[in-house]
């Protein structure tokens, strides 16, 4: 059976950073059953592969504040079908314009007003979500503060649009899953004795032209970024596990202490990342970024024996 992968392009996605995630798990992670909560779940990459790779995990969740996002995982795993169906029929009307770049910003642009008016049905409103994701520039999710959906239209000449096959694996999976729409504290009820977090939230910017905070009608400010390590030493004081990524402030200016204090109590490695959504190709390759744990991590274990 085809492995489930994410079904979305997200900026800062994860996927090249999973052999780093993987060396970095605790070193008792594959001894004993344990529960999974991502309390920023963006497009899945880590949530994707932990529920592939390890069938310890007995119970997951994941939680994002977009509710867009939301509603869509809500959506494919409830009602895949549909939506494989009604993007499907875009696709293919998509397609035909191939050769007319007019029609096709007409076509895509009445197609980000109907999502942006957010009164369609959860089908529709989630097939909208993905299409969009498919079709404008470099699949960034921005909105505004009235948090209405902003990306232009992209440059793809045959977008895949319906990917009925990984769609359908996704539904599947997703079915062992607990979706919430909220704050990242508010998964603090969803913890049980062995419980694994990973925490993806939105980076602190490296400049400040480099920001994707805008991916909800609200930033994740600094103040945010405090609030999230303190919830963090919460979560080290019940004994839960943890994992973070972040932006390595200190690669770009080495006098930015900002993470390195802030975690100071914690371990902090620094691992090499691509970056492949700018707008100045130049600009995308590889950076440092930070993994955040508190705990041993399996890597370590093997060289400590």
């Amino acid at each position: 059976m085809k492995t489930a992968k994410p079904f979305l392009k997200w900026a800062g996605g994860k996927s090249q950073l999973i052999n780093e995630i993987e060396n970095s798990l605790p070193q008792d992670f594959k001894k004993k059953e344990f529960t999974f909560i991502e309390p920023f779940v963006g497009s899945g990459a880590v949530m994707f592969w932990m529920l592939n790779k390890y069938p310890n995990i007995k119970k997951a969740v994941i939680n994002d504040i977009n509710t867009d996002l939301t509603n869509t995982y809500i959506t494919i795993r409830n009602n895949v079908r549909e939506v494989i169906e009604q993007l499907d029929e875009w696709q293919s009307q998509y397609h035909q314009f191939i050769n007319d770049s007019d029609a096709r910003k007409e076509y895509y642009y009445k197609k980000r007003a109907l999502f942006n008016t957010r009164e369609s049905g959860n089908v529709e409103q989630s097939s909208l979500f993905i299409f969009l994701n498919r079709t404008c520039f470099n699949g960034l999710y921005r909105v505004n503060k009235s948090n209405g959906f902003n990306v232009p239209i992209g440059s793809y000449k045959t977008p895949l649009i319906c990917d009925e096959e990984n769609l359908l694996v996704v539904s599947k999976l997703l079915e062992k899953v607990e979706i919430l729409n909220g704050d990242f504290e508010d998964t603090m009820f969803h913890v049980d004795k062995d419980t694994f977090f990973y925490f993806d939230p939105p980076y602190k910017p490296l400049s400040n032209t480099s920001s994707f905070n805008s991916y909800a009608k609200d930033e994740f400010n600094d103040n945010e970024q405090i609030r999230l390590r303190d919830f963090c030493e919460k979560l080290n004081t019940n004994e839960h596990y943890w994992m973070l990524s972040n932006s390595d402030v200190k690669g770009k200016n080495p006098n930015d202490n900002f993470f390195d204090d802030l975690y100071s109590n914690f371990n902090i490695n620094r691992v090499q990342a691509r970056r492949s959504i700018n707008a100045n190709p130049d600009k995308r390759g590889k950076l440092n970024e930070l993994l955040i744990t508190n705990y041993t991590t399996e890597a370590e274990y093997a060289k400590a024996i």
